[in-house]
């Protein structure tokens, strides 16, 4: 009797624990980790470190910008949305010399001579037409006085990541192997985001690449991309999230997770409820999306989620709301008579009104969770990301040497087939609708 007491006590101080660690996905902003502008909805500090004169990546900031002042205002004539084979072309790529003295095409500067290439251009430049990206705020962005913000250091796939200071656009730097994924299934990515609106994939506006000649004589290719958390709302959690258990919790002591830590699938504590509209269409759209993944052979992408908590305390506490929805609504803006300004423009994926439901883990390495009925109005922004990874001869050794010392359903490095059913598996048990 005595041991059938002390195992439930060890599963309740357990369930305990992991609750507490889920109420800290929200809770643990404090004062410290919230100031003003995150409470009332505005935009937080800018993260990152501003590429300055003087800093190691100040040159190749330059030639980018010049880069692409000189590709987006080159002279095009109109084209159709229905491109011909050959535009998609590998080898349908402009080389441009940059001389410090400047030249016939290119304007003088004070960065090293450097040569640019655009790949594929008129597709880039057409997908830009598709997007609805006007040229000129397009290069405002970019090539403004502002300089780019350096956001993080090489990660796992060594790769930099700059930011726009108006927060518009990422610039990621590539793999030659991600280059060639992308021009590879170029022709199949076009043709699905031109199909599908509401795609949630990345969002792709050029592909390009630096060769500083001289003594750095290096070689950098970066793509553009949509910045996936530019809202009005301020992010304050986010997750990357995969369906895989292997390695998918942060290495952060609660005490350091704040609003710009990615968290990962086994730190998610909560379930989502979409209202039936909103759900149906983020099932049919997950559903295709991923099969065009799978199709195309791309495996370990990613869904990225923010969150935005639409009642927070003046101390940082997130409020808990017995109530439906709240309506979506511009942060800060009021109309003219002094009432509450319109709502917000929401689409799928962006600014998506839901609840968030506190859950329990049964264990630090299970996915299952039980609702609470502890409820958070949210809005959400997320779509999925990095969606540049072949199932190639790397990614096969690294299945069968994990799988020798993990469950082979737990690693991230799967066959694009199972990691797609397991994706949406995942997805689709913490994205549910709501049905009261």
């Amino acid at each position: 009797m005595n041991e059938k007491l002390s195992s439930i006590i060890k599963v309740k101080k357990s369930q305990a624990g992991v609750k507490k660690r889920a109420n800290s996905i929200f809770s643990t902003m404090s004062v410290a980790h919230v100031d003003d502008d995150d409470i009332i909805g505005k935009k937080t500090k800018m993260q990152g470190e501003t590429i300055s004169k003087g800093h190691k990546n100040y040159e190749l900031m330059l030639n980018l910008q010049l880069g692409i002042r000189h590709s987006v205002g080159r002279p095009a004539p109109a084209t159709s949305l229905d491109l011909r084979d050959t535009a998609f072309n590998p080898k349908e790529k402009i080389w441009t010399r940059f001389p410090p003295q400047g030249s016939k095409h290119t304007p003088p500067h004070q960065s090293c001579a450097f040569k640019w290439k655009d790949y594929c251009p008129l597709v880039f430049r057409t997908l830009r037409k598709l997007f609805k990206v006007d040229p000129a705020d397009y290069m405002i962005s970019i090539c403004g006085d502002n300089a780019l913000r350096l956001l993080s250091s090489p990660g796992k796939s060594g790769s930099f990541f700059y930011s726009t200071n108006d927060d518009k656009y990422m610039i990621k730097t590539m793999k030659k192997s991600e280059v060639k994924a992308l021009i590879r299934m170029l022709r199949a990515y076009y043709n699905h985001v031109r199909a599908f609106e509401n795609t949630l994939v990345t969002k792709f506006f050029g592909l390009h690449c630096v060769k500083m000649i001289g003594p750095a004589h290096r070689k950098v290719r970066f793509v553009i991309m949509g910045n996936l958390f530019c809202s009005e709302y301020a992010i304050h959690r986010r997750f990357d999230l995969k369906g895989s258990s292997q390695g998918r919790v942060t290495d952060k002591p609660e005490s350091e997770i704040d609003s710009t830590t990615t968290l990962k699938d086994l730190d998610l504590n909560y379930i989502f409820r979409l209202q039936t509209s909103w759900f149906q269409e983020f099932c049919r759209q997950v559903d295709k999306d991923c099969y065009f993944l799978e199709q195309e052979r791309i495996m370990d992408y990613s869904l990225l989620v923010g969150i935005h908590i639409i009642q927070i305390s003046q101390t940082g506490e997130p409020l808990r709301m017995e109530a439906g929805i709240f309506p979506v609504q511009t942060p800060g803006d009021r109309d003219e008579d002094g009432g509450e300004a319109a709502p917000e423009l929401s689409r799928l994926g962006m600014n998506m009104p839901a609840r968030a439901e506190l859950a329990t883990r049964r264990n630090d390495s299970e996915f299952a969770m039980e609702p609470t009925g502890e409820y958070y109005d949210v809005i959400l922004i997320l779509g999925i990301i990095d969606i540049l990874q072949d199932y190639d001869i790397s990614k096969k050794l690294e299945h069968a040497y994990k799988s020798f010392n993990y469950d082979p359903t737990s690693i991230s490095a799967v066959d694009p087939s199972q990691y797609s059913r397991r994706f949406r598996d995942f997805i689709f048990r913490i994205f549910t609708q709501d049905t009261t």
